[in-house]
């Protein structure tokens, strides 16, 4: 009796080109140390190199599921997008050119705008997102950033966003450029109303971005190593005719200038947002209204502002001179 007998039909032969281990998505290399990193890995580290601490860029969603509580919140006016106000062209039509970037990216816009709660605390967030058209804001990003400032003046929430932008989009002209000062205005009335605005700064904030919203919060946060400024290095030279220095544009340049408050890794992120909310809207910390001096300017800041009349101007009658 045997215990083995060969089977009458052959296993067939593979193919030498199938002789291959398919590895492809499975690794990624790191653009700053040309290391092999498991992709795997690199989603649990959320897409920050363990080796040398690279911050790979990622979507306006992702940074959501990274900050709210338990990755839960409601995305808002996701319906509000941009036109072509100008039937602008150029090498193609805007109207094309915003097709393709939503059927690439699988986004309405260049921001994502949500409500939810950060460290159980109420919080709108503005996330950008740089693969829609370079995050450049036009009239519907100034739109949305807007909203959710005015929302978080009436539930009394939190303002962050997220910056990842190359500037003002060029194909709305003065539109994209007026909403620079809407947003500006619509953060003057949430410091009014002493609420809270964090912004944080990633790779690549540059333009109109930075001229504006992302340059104006009450904390200013940046990731390692972002690239943050208004005009490149090479009009900058040009224009002021001198060399510059190495990295002058780098968040950590900016920090040690005094231009941001704190360069902030990103898996540390969510929890030094919790810490600051829970400092900024703490409801026991009273802000103590301010001693009234009468020697510095005879006005108490505690007091109603009042209307001063103009002075009603009195006619001037000449006088007699005499003469010598």
């Amino acid at each position: 009796m045997t215990w083995f007998r060969k089977k009458e039909q052959k296993i067939e032969p593979v193919p030498a080109d199938e002789r291959v281990v398919k590895t492809e998505g499975i690794f990624v290399k790191c653009i700053e140390c040309d290391a092999a990193l498991y992709r795997r890995e690199l989603e649990e580290s959320l897409q920050v190199c363990p080796h040398c601490n690279h911050h790979f860029r990622i979507g306006a969603r992702e940074r959501l599921t990274i900050i709210y509580d338990d990755a839960e919140y409601e995305e808002l006016d996701a319906d509000v997008i941009s036109g072509d106000p100008l039937e602008f062209t150029d090498t193609k039509p805007y109207k094309q050119r915003l097709e393709q970037a939503r059927r690439a990216t699988g986004l309405p816009e260049a921001v994502i705008t949500a409500r939810g709660k950060i460290g159980g605390h109420i919080a709108f967030v503005g996330a950008m997102d740089f693969s829609f058209l370079g995050g450049s804001m036009g009239s519907a990003v100034g739109e949305k950033i807007t909203r959710i400032i005015e929302r978080a003046v009436e539930a009394r929430g939190a303002v962050v966003t997220v910056s990842a932008s190359g500037g003002a989009r060029m194909q709305e002209g003065t539109l994209s450029l007026m909403q620079m000062a809407k947003i500006s205005a619509a953060l003057a009335r949430l410091d009014d109303a002493r609420l809270p605005f964090i912004s944080v700064l990633t790779d690549p904030t540059t333009g109109g971005v930075t001229a504006s919203f992302a340059m104006l919060g009450d904390v200013i946060l940046a990731e390692p190593k972002a690239l943050i400024g208004f005009a490149g290095p090479r009009v900058i030279e040009q224009t002021i005719r001198q060399k510059l220095p190495k990295g002058f544009q780098s968040a950590e340049f900016l920090l040690e200038h005094g231009m941001i408050d704190a360069v902030v890794d990103r898996r540390e992120l969510r929890a030094t947002l919790v810490k600051l909310l829970d400092f900024m809207l703490n409801p026991e910390l009273q802000v103590p209204a301010p001693q009234f001096n009468p020697s510095s300017n005879g006005r108490d800041p505690n007091a109603r502002p009042q209307e001063i009349a103009a002075a009603e101007p009195q006619p001037q009658r000449p006088t007699a001179q005499s003469k010598s």
